[in-house]
């Protein structure tokens, strides 16, 4: 079982390359328990999602 520090991590990573069948096996069982984890994956997610956003934003304004 992984610990939550360790499966942050491994999501972090996820967002730059392909994560490992054994991975996201790992992943998958921790998140089913890990309410945490599972918050940091959606805030995370979020975060990722505005940031883009505000740079397409920023990209449109610039003369």
């Amino acid at each position: 079982m992984l610990t939550c520090r360790h499966a942050t991590r491994i999501m972090s990573e996820g967002m730059d390359r392909p994560l490992s069948l054994g991975e996201r096996l790992q992943l998958r069982f921790h998140l089913a328990f890990c309410r945490g984890c599972r918050a940091f994956r959606r805030q995370t997610a979020f975060l990722r999602r505005a940031s883009r956003a505000f740079i397409r934003l920023s990209d449109d304004d610039t003369p």
